[in-house]
């Protein structure tokens, strides 16, 4: 069986981001940038259902500029077998890269593609369901739990109300959420070797697919400031400040 993880790269959880002056945008210049923490997971699961025998090669994917052979290189050294780019310096929307996944996945013939749920930068969470429509795939998403057997899979997502068990036939598409496992260390003989996978890039043009957005932003402004907290003496005057004040109850 053969596994498509798609992965971005994303400016790193930790970094505090700034907007641009002009506010057009989030500015990542000198800004480490690093893959996306739910598509790590998803690496790590299609790696470990390859150590359990269940799959037989793994493939990581991303779309973007040449910088994202970065993030490919990362994938390749949790353990993906190798690796394709598809290039673009277009700004690429949700609907654009599920397009580009769709083609790739007509091209590679996987049985399974499993992604992060979202993206932390711009927290879409909808290049996985897109790509399930495109595809006529059957689709489980935010998934806690992962279990293949012959030609289908059991996927455990968390929901408002608990867990929902669902079975779905293979081929089929995944994506993943926080519970579904801790990605291991990447350890500098596994980056070593990494280097030395294969991995190919692609336009797309040379996939036949049309990535030009179709959304524009207007503006990109930092969120309100808070107003720092009071304290109030009793729940008389908490109450009037809610009520007069904040204007809430």
């Amino acid at each position: 069986m053969k596994v498509l993880v798609p992965v971005k790269r994303v400016v790193d959880y930790n970094v505090k981001v700034r907007v641009k002056s002009d506010q057009t945008g989030v500015d990542i210049a000198n800004v480490k940038m690093s893959m996306n923490p739910f598509d790590e997971i998803a690496v790590e699961e299609a790696t470990r259902l390859k150590e359990k025998g269940v799959v037989t090669e793994v493939v990581a994917v991303s779309c973007g500029t040449a910088q994202c052979q970065e993030t490919l290189r990362t994938a390749m050294a949790i353990g993906a077998d190798r690796a394709v780019l598809l290039q673009t310096d277009v700004e690429l929307q949700p609907l654009a890269v599920a397009k580009l996944l769709k083609a790739l996945v007509d091209k590679e013939q996987p049985q399974l593609v499993v992604l992060g749920k979202q993206a932390i930068d711009d927290d879409a969470n909808q290049t996985g369901q897109m790509l399930a429509a495109l595809l006529d795939w059957p689709q489980a998403t935010f998934a806690s739990k992962v279990e293949v057997s012959g030609d289908s899979v059991t996927v455990t997502r968390e929901v408002d109300g608990g867990l929902e068990t669902l079975s779905l036939k293979l081929p089929a598409v995944i994506t993943t959420d926080l519970r579904l496992n801790e990605p291991r260390y990447v350890t500098l003989p596994n980056i070593m070797k990494a280097k030395k996978k294969t991995l190919d890039t692609l336009t797309p043009e040379e996939l036949g697919v049309d990535v030009t957005p179709r959304l524009k932003t207007l503006k990109v402004t930092e969120p309100p400031a808070r107003s720092a907290g009071i304290m109030v003496p009793d729940v008389a005057t908490l109450v009037d400040k809610l009520k007069n004040e904040a204007k809430v109850v």
